[in-house]
């Protein structure tokens, strides 16, 4: 059943633009198909970069088949002002992630769950995890609010990375930032 709100999100990668998000779940139900018995990691995460007169935010779905490749695309959302404080700006990444990923409703995930099924005593897996474009080092700027996004990620079922391992957030959304 398609959700009318969710149908003005468009999707994008090297190959195509203006993608929905059906035709994603097609693409990432696809990418597993073609090796039901891999190791996937479905992952999606967010960054932004402050611009002059905007603030572009970059949301990105990438599923990994460990070892062997990934199919991937992004999300552009642009607020027409800069926004310099970090925290509003880290929580509105995490609000993009959370609603790309509260769109793997539980009927999508058991789509992809059931691919790898059979073939679990074989190997087969799949995670899903949230990328939170934070760290938790002494001189990150970003230290203090890891305990409320990583709260949020893991509240929505999903394991949160962060910096280093949230590099769909921080290497592939950060790409298409500037």
């Amino acid at each position: 059943m398609k959700n009318p709100r969710h149908s003005s999100l468009h999707f994008q990668n090297l190959h195509e633009k203006g993608i929905s998000f059906d035709q994603v779940m097609g693409r990432i139900l696809e990418f597993m198909q073609n090796d039901p018995r891999g190791n996937y990691r479905l992952m999606v995460g967010t960054d932004s970069q402050v611009h002059k007169t905007y603030t572009r935010f970059i949301t990105g779905i990438v599923i990994q088949n460990v070892g062997k490749g990934v199919w991937a695309c992004i999300r552009k959302v642009v607020v027409p002002r800069k926004m310099n404080h970090l925290h509003e700006r880290i929580s509105l990444e995490l609000s993009l992630t959370e609603e790309i990923v509260s769109l793997f409703t539980d009927q999508r995930k058991n789509d992809m769950i059931n691919i790898v099924l059979p073939y679990v005593y074989q190997g087969a897996t799949f995670t899903m995890e949230g990328h939170i474009d934070i760290g938790s080092g002494n001189r990150n700027k970003t230290s203090e609010f890891v305990k409320e996004m990583v709260a949020r990620m893991e509240s929505m079922g999903v394991e949160p990375k962060i910096k280093p391992d949230a590099f769909v957030a921080s290497s592939y959304a950060n790409r298409y930032t500037k």
